[in-house]
């Protein structure tokens, strides 16, 4: 199995420097905003481009992803909300195992399912343990899932689940408080999970201005992610990435 961009992530974890990730939500984008998001990207020097989102009604997966593919050469990589949300023209899947809730369905049985049609995509595939953790609001990533988040003043529980999913072979650990959280994961909590874990982490939700993103990652975070704020003021994109990219200078 390649792991190419599993790979490029470890290495960049190993050198101390933090990736800033956009969150594209197909539905939410037609051509002319997918140009503006890419463009900024691309200017801004993002990372990676994550492309899903916890529902996906339209069916412009596979146009979006192509659409970006033949504008840059950011790495697109999906966040799947459910087995359909599979495209052979990204780069990579985040194979996500909610390990935080209690929903057979999003820990093993979603991925027996999709298991044929993923493995034949040929994408690369990155088992990622998947924590929700609770951001002050009902997020449609809660309600889609039927799992009670972590608690966001619960650092121990938190990191314990995140131990537990790196023991079971979880390649990567992203602790999310999901699409229009109140509050952001607390740098306690990062610090907490990133102490106990080796894995990259990617920390993603309520994160709306630059000083968050920043301190997110002195806090442990490898790889910041965000979607919501960006799509009220997409020029945040070049304040979040320089304020991701300026800690491998000061760490």
């Amino acid at each position: 199995m390649k792991q190419k961009l599993y790979n490029q992530l470890t290495d960049r974890k190993k050198a101390g420097r933090k990736s800033f990730t956009v969150l594209i939500d197909p539905d939410k984008v037609d051509a002319a905003k997918l140009d503006k998001l890419v463009s900024l990207s691309v200017d801004a020097g993002v990372d990676y481009l994550f492309v899903g989102g916890s529902l996906v009604i339209s069916s412009y997966l596979d146009e979006c992803i192509q659409h970006i593919k033949a504008s840059c050469n950011i790495p697109v990589i999906l966040f799947p909300g459910a087995p359909s949300q599979v495209s052979k023209y990204a780069d990579a899947l985040l194979y996500l195992s909610l390990i935080s809730g209690r929903n057979p369905e999003l820990l093993i049985g979603q991925h027996v399912i999709s298991a044929p049609f993923v493995k034949k995509s040929g994408l690369e595939i990155i088992p990622t343990g998947y924590m929700v953790i609770d951001g002050g609001a009902p997020t449609t990533v809660s309600y889609i899932s039927n799992a009670s988040p972590i608690p966001s003043d619960k650092n121990e529980i938190a990191m314990c689940t995140a131990m537990a999913g790196e023991m079971l072979g979880m390649k990567l650990i992203y602790m999310d408080s999901g699409s229009g959280a109140k509050k952001a994961i607390t740098e306690n909590m990062i610090e907490q999970v990133a102490k106990h874990i080796e894995v990259p982490i990617i920390v993603g939700g309520g994160i709306t201005d630059p000083e968050k993103a920043y301190r997110n990652c002195k806090a442990g975070a490898d790889i910041i992610v965000v979607g919501n704020a960006i799509e009220k003021d997409v020029s945040l994109i070049k304040e979040m990435s320089d304020a991701v990219h300026s800690l491998a200078v000061n760490v």
